[in-house]
C-alpha cells in the first residue's frame, strides 16, 4: 500500500494501473459434512481471505483471526496499517495452477491432529496429474473467478498458469507436447467461461515462455512452452507453442 502510494505520488497526474499478483485457488469439501465444510473454511481463509479481505476491505477475516487466537497467534496489526495496506488497487494478478479438496478428518476418522488441532487434510482425487503431481482442475479456475468477482469486485488477469510435463525430443527436433496444449486450452476456456459469467478478466499469461529454474526443484521440471536445451541453450517452440502462437493470432483476427 505504500508503494503504491509512492508510486502515484511520483507519477503525478500520468494514470497508472498499479496492482498486486497472489498464488490463489480454490477449497472443496470431499464431502458435505460440517467437518469438510469447517475444513475448506479454514483452507480458504488461510490461503485466500487472509490477504484479500485486508487488500480489499481494510479488515483480516475475524474466523481466522479467531482461529489464530485459539493458538495463541496474535497478527502484528499496528494503527494505520490496514488502512495502508487497503490503498487501492487496479487490477488482481491471479496465479492459479490448481484447486484441491479438504476433508476435516485424519484418515482414521479423527477431528484434531496430533497437535490437538481441527484437521485440514488435503485429500488426492482421481483426476489427471502434472509432472509436479498436481492435479489439473481447469473447472476450478471459472469458480475461483467468479468468486473473486463476487466477493472483491477487482479486474482480474491471469499473471501465471501453466504446467510442468516430462518433455520428450522427438527425432525430427520437435517437442511434442499434447498434455500441455490441453492444458493451456482447458484453462483458457474456463477463462471464457468466467467471463460469461461475468467475471472482470482481461487478460492471460501462460507460465512460462521458456523452460527455467524451478523454485524447488531446479532445472528438474519444465515448465516452458518454449523447450531450453541447458547444454545448448537452443531454444525450440514446443507444439504448445505453435498452438498458443496461432490461437493469439485467430483470436485478434476474430476482434479485427
Amino acid at each position: 500500500g505504500l508503494a503504491a502510494r509512492a508510486l502515484r505520488d511520483a507519477a503525478g497526474a500520468n494514470p497508472l494501473e498499479l496492482g498486486i499478483t497472489l498464488n490463489l485457488g480454490t477449497a472443496t469439501p470431499e464431502t458435505d459434512s460440517e467437518a469438510d465444510r469447517e475444513a475448506c473454511r479454514r483452507a480458504d481463509g488461510m490461503g485466500t481471505r487472509l490477504y484479500l479481505d485486508p487488500l480489499v476491505h481494510g479488515r483480516y477475516p475475524e474466523d481466522i483471526v479467531a482461529d489464530l487466537a485459539a493458538q495463541h497467534i496474535e497478527l502484528p496489526v499496528r494503527e494505520g496499517d490496514l488502512a495502508a495496506i487497503a490503498t487501492p488497487l487496479d487490477v488482481l494478478g491471479v496465479n492459479f495452477y490448481r484447486g484441491m479438496q479438504f476433508s476435516g478428518v485424519t484418515e482414521d476418522g479423527s477431528p484434531l491432529d496430533a497437535e490437538g488441532l481441527p484437521v485440514v487434510r488435503a485429500v488426492d482425487r482421481d483426476l489427471p496429474r502434472t509432472a509436479m503431481d498436481w492435479e489439473i482442475t481447469p473447472t476450478e479456475l471459472t469458480d475461483l473467478l467468479v468468486r473473486l468477482e463476487r466477493d472483491y469486485g477487482l479486474p482480474t488477469v491471469i499473471t501465471e498458469n501453466g504446467a510442468a510435463f516430462d518433455d520428450t525430443v522427438a527425432a525430427d527436433g520437435s517437442v511434442p507436447d499434447a498434455d500441455r496444449t490441453a492444458y493451456l486450452a482447458d484453462h483458457i476456456a474456463a477463462v471464457v467461461a468466467a467471463r460469461a459469467q461475468g467475471a472482470d478478466v482481461r487478460g492471460y499469461f501462460a507460465w512460462s515462455l521458456m523452460d527455467n529454474f524451478e523454485w524447488a526443484y531446479g532445472y528438474a521440471k519444465r515448465f516452458g512452452i518454449v523447450r531450453v536445451d541447458y547444454d545448448t541453450q537452443i531454444r525450440t517452440l514446443k507444439d504448445s507453442a505453435q498452438w498458443y502462437r496461432d490461437t493469439i493470432r485467430l483470436t485478434r483476427d476474430a476482434a479485427e
